[in-house]
């Protein structure tokens, strides 16, 4: 008996390695932080992006809100952000946040473009190990003079 033994716990083991460890297939996050320079809730040819941005990436658990994750990324110099996350978060709730803007005159988060949700596990079938989160944005304090001609580009939203 004492060899069965051993060999259920050899093929666990094998499975383990087979399967794949989450901890050890790391997920890379990546997103973009923009500017909103026309005030209009989303990119536009004349939004910005913004070098030195703090953004968080954060889980947190469904049942009791606990934050289980938070690390915190930097933009580079195109307004881009990457993060290594290391382990699977299952069933949890993870969101990247905005936190600060390094332009002064851009640095109120646009509160409908403030978070991007994203899914850390590989329980849903799910292989890839890159996630790109949805861009983030902050609203400029003054629209730029060029914005008039930007919003042109747009119908008009039917008031019907």
């Amino acid at each position: 008996m004492e060899m069965a033994s051993r060999v259920l716990v050899m093929l666990g083991l094998s499975t383990l390695v087979l399967c794949g460890n989450p901890s050890v297939d790391p997920f890379w996050i990546e997103g973009k932080v923009y500017c909103d320079t026309c005030q209009c809730g989303f990119e536009t040819p004349a939004s910005t992006y913004i070098p030195g941005a703090r953004v968080r990436v954060e889980c947190k658990d469904w049942d009791t809100s606990r934050i289980t994750f938070s690390q915190d990324a930097v933009t580079d110099g195109s307004g881009r952000w990457n993060m290594k996350v290391e382990q699977d978060h299952g069933d949890e709730q993870c969101s990247a946040i905005l936190l600060t803007s390094s332009s002064p005159d851009c640095a109120t988060a646009d509160p409908a473009r403030s978070r991007a949700s994203l899914v850390l596990t590989r329980d849903n079938g799910v292989t890839s190990n890159r996630n790109a989160a949805n861009a983030m944005g902050f609203v400029r304090d003054q629209r730029l003079p060029e914005c008039e001609a930007v919003l042109a580009m747009y119908p008009p939203l039917d008031s019907d």
